[in-house]
């Protein structure tokens, strides 16, 4: 083996052929990595534009809701919520369920009250008391991926609790995704979301509310489930939460 440098033939070793193939391939794997993170920050100021479009889409579709006719459900939660990740508004979880129940021959109204970045604490200050009046046929509850790393663990039980009391009997309750496989921490995570959801389970069951299990439905592998933000779902993702809300939606709801 020879390599040529400055016009002098030089004999190279196995090792030193062995060492340069791995600078190139490691200078490679910093070029790949610098692009996944461009990517990755492009996608997050992406999802970031959505935040505000979609909490406008949602306003003006609510300004409709409360204006129209046809049995009513209202939507809790945070960005899940809201469709953020997904193509449109409409192609996140409650668009998507809803589109389902409008097929069944029912005029249903969607009433979303959810928003970017909420937590437990959000719900029980801003959202809840804004259905107190209204007679809904139906109320969805999400929340709890914010408060997974921006809320004490006990307070984060407690404002839960609070949240499941606090409900409509007309309730179906949402868990939480079980990060298992998704970024460097979720296996460190994934422990602590299972309990989480356990607490979302008896709370629920206890006061006779359906739980739909995201966490049955939402599962790895998540390649080609994610945004460009590799945290919220796109409409593929979106699906799957669609489903879990539909499998735990009542008789009465599916055939009003």
């Amino acid at each position: 083996m020879f390599l040529v440098r400055r016009g002098v033939r030089e004999r190279t070793t196995p090792i030193g052929a062995l060492h340069r193939a791995v600078m190139r391939w490691g200078e490679a794997e910093r070029t790949n990595s610098r692009l996944a993170f461009r990517r990755w920050v492009d996608g997050v100021a992406f999802v970031d534009v959505q935040a505000k479009t979609y909490a406008d889409f949602w306003t003006r579709q609510n300004e409709k809701t409360l204006a129209g006719d046809g049995p009513l459900w209202v939507v809790l939660g945070d960005s899940t919520a809201q469709g953020l990740g997904a193509s449109s508004p409409l192609h996140g979880y409650v668009g998507q369920v809803l589109n389902a129940l409008k097929r069944r021959g029912s005029p249903w109204r969607v009433l979303n009250l959810s928003r970017s970045g909420a937590q437990t604490r959000h719900v029980l200050a801003d959202q809840l008391p804004l259905v107190e009046g209204l007679q809904p046929a139906l109320v969805t509850c999400g929340i709890g991926n914010n408060d997974i790393l921006g809320t004490p663990p006990k307070r984060f039980r407690d404002h839960l609790r609070q949240v499941i009391e606090r409900l409509p009997s007309s309730s179906v309750v949402m868990d939480l995704t079980v990060p298992d496989g998704l970024w460097r921490i979720g296996g460190v995570a994934s422990p602590y979301v299972a309990g989480i959801n356990q607490l979302i389970s008896t709370t629920a069951t206890a006061r006779g509310l359906t739980v739909a299990e995201v966490s049955r439905h939402a599962r790895p592998p998540w390649r080609g489930m994610l945004a460009p933000d590799s945290f919220h779902p796109n409409n593929l993702g979106y699906r799957r939460h669609a489903d879990a809300l539909l499998a735990a939606l009542p008789a009465g709801v599916l055939r009003p």
